[in-house]
């Protein structure tokens, strides 16, 4: 019988698991021999092909659920520096970073001296932003009575 459903796949192009043999005609489907026999017997409908298909959906409801929810927008296009260059970012950062900087200096919070040291440091890429920024100074005590305005 193994080999009839294999021959059977063959005839009706597509996989043996999907052949179904009538449970009324097995006798008759046993004595099938040749391929002819074969195709009559599924002319006549006692060997069919199961035409449902197995493939589950809700992988697919999984991520439309998700992309309703705004998640997997397919947006981003190019590399982690397309959108936005390194230039670009460091240009921001530091202009914030020496704009503050200046701020303190003029308001007479910081001495020239410790404004030119954090300068450099801010040249150097030592302050991650603003906020580490202001970290340091109040951490170093380089503000007496550490009143950091911005």
């Amino acid at each position: 019988m193994k080999n009839k459903k294999r021959l059977a796949a063959r005839i009706l192009k597509t996989s043996p698991n999907k052949v179904k043999f009538a449970q009324d005609s097995l006798e008759e489907i046993r004595k099938a021999i040749t391929g002819s026999d074969l195709r009559g017997l599924i002319a006549v409908g006692k060997i069919t092909e199961d035409k449902s298909n197995y493939h589950s959906r809700a992988g697919a409801r999984k991520l439309a659920s998700q992309r309703k929810k705004g998640r997997r927008k397919k947006v981003r296009k190019g590399g982690i520096n397309s959108s936005v260059s390194k230039k670009e970012k460091w240009m921001s950062k530091i202009r914030v970073q020496r704009e503050l900087l200046k701020k303190m200096r003029d308001g007479s919070l910081l001495s020239k001296s410790n404004y030119r040291v954090l300068y450099y440091k801010a040249k150097g890429g030592y302050f991650r932003n603003k906020r580490h920024l202001k970290l340091y100074i109040t951490e170093q005590k380089l503000i007496p009575n550490s009143k950091i305005k911005t």
